[in-house]
């Protein structure tokens, strides 16, 4: 495997990879953001976007899509663009956390530059401040990975909820667009959504499909206030509001009622939209997106599903065993439920190719080896390294 240096010329703007953009894009949006809290003395509000960045944007999303980039084998412009990427995060924020956390800004900060050289300073609390770049700001793409980390979490709470794994595929995710701005942002990301969630593709569906059901639900605790005296007549209206009513609602954000000759202007925060559950799919809404998620697990889907929780436990085997990511190995396993035999069967080439398998076979006698545990059944399981000849 091809050695990282941090001399290496950084990858060009233009050929880094979406991902890194957005990142870097976020980071930007930060330095902006952060240096008018510090300059307004709100140093909490400053210190709790970086954690935000750091926690669910660079850690959280990030540093865990990009493993395979950092791992793989071979020093290429797309590996070494996402070790840049992440060392220019590491030092920017070390810089951006110097006022509020000093001592540990200062060792992250000489912990970088003493290996990389990147900046002569002894402390992080004499280089200078962090100073944004306006054009790497891209809004649109901040929105597009926002919509797609929101899409994720609110399939992975619908697993959740009726308990599916996510090594389980589904086949399903079905969307209801607003309009074709949120279609557009959705497709460009949906590649990245289906990959993070497991599941087989993503459809649009016409809020004129009659397909989902929608209810909304007045907050009379922000509604009672300003309207308290015609709330009643005011809640019963928006509760009758028709599927189109609602379809525009959420498309502008606020609905306008006349109530006894007086405008209510009802906004989106002030109320709840749930949408019903169709039968084999589970529904959820956040804000104005809204997601249904067939849970129906096929014998196919099953199948493949077996094989994922295979090659979870061998690649542990590969990890206790000491074995290198390189390494390719030969497996043996001993004979199995129908169930996970077929699945072997089927998938074997995906199986081979997810943990480095140069065969894999399936013995009736027994095995002197490691058991594996699944759910409702267990197998023996023999993995060696492969002799290069």
């Amino acid at each position: 495997m091809d050695a990282f240096t941090y001399d290496m010329p950084d990858v060009p703007w233009d050929e880094r990879p979406e991902i890194d953009r957005w990142i870097l894009s976020l980071l930007n949006s930060l330095i902006k953001e952060t240096d008018a809290y510090y300059n307004t003395y709100e140093p909490t509000r400053a210190a709790r976007m970086i954690a935000d960045f750091v926690n669910d944007h660079l850690s959280n999303w990030y540093v865990r899509l990009n493993r395979r980039r950092f791992w793989g084998g071979g020093m290429t412009a797309d590996k070494r663009s996402a070790y840049q990427t992440l060392y220019t995060c590491l030092e920017t924020v070390s810089r951006l956390i110097a006022p509020v956390s000093p001592f540990y800004a200062d060792l992250l900060f000489t912990d970088l530059v003493s290996v990389t050289g990147r900046d002569t300073a002894v402390s992080v609390h004499l280089s200078d401040f962090p100073v944004c770049d306006e054009v790497k700001i891209n809004k649109t793409l901040e929105e597009q990975m926002q919509l797609a980390q929101d899409l994720s979490s609110m399939t992975l709470a619908l697993r959740r909820k009726v308990n599916i794994k996510v090594r389980q595929p589904l086949q399903t995710i079905m969307v209801p667009a607003l309009n074709n701005e949120q279609k557009a942002n959705i497709e460009a990301v949906k590649k990245l959504v289906l990959n993070e969630v497991n599941v087989k593709e993503l459809v649009f569906v016409n809020s004129a499909s009659g397909i989902l059901v929608k209810k909304v639900k007045p907050d009379f605790k922000k509604l009672g206030p300003r309207y308290g005296r015609v709330m009643k007549q005011l809640a019963a209206a928006i509760q009758t509001l028709s599927q189109d009513g609602i379809t525009l609602f959420e498309q502008n954000s606020r609905f306008v009622f006349q109530i006894d000759n007086q405008a209510c202007e009802v906004l989106l925060d002030d109320v709840e939209i749930i949408s019903e559950d169709i039968p084999g799919w589970l529904v959820a809404n956040e804000g104005n997106i809204t997601i249904a998620l067939d849970i129906t697990v096929t014998d196919q889907l099953r199948k493949e599903g077996l094989a994922r929780e295979l090659i979870n436990r061998i690649q542990n085997l590969r990890k206790n065993a000491g074995f290198e990511i390189t390494d390719k190995i030969h497996i043996r396993l001993s004979s199995s439920t129908n169930d996970m035999n077929d699945a072997i069967h089927d998938f074997t080439d995906y199986i081979r190719k997810q943990v480095l398998a140069e065969t894999i076979e399936i013995t009736e006698s027994p095995l002197n080896g490691t058991a594996l545990d699944f759910e409702d059944f267990s197998l023996s399981a023999c993995i060696e390294k492969a002799v290069n000849k």
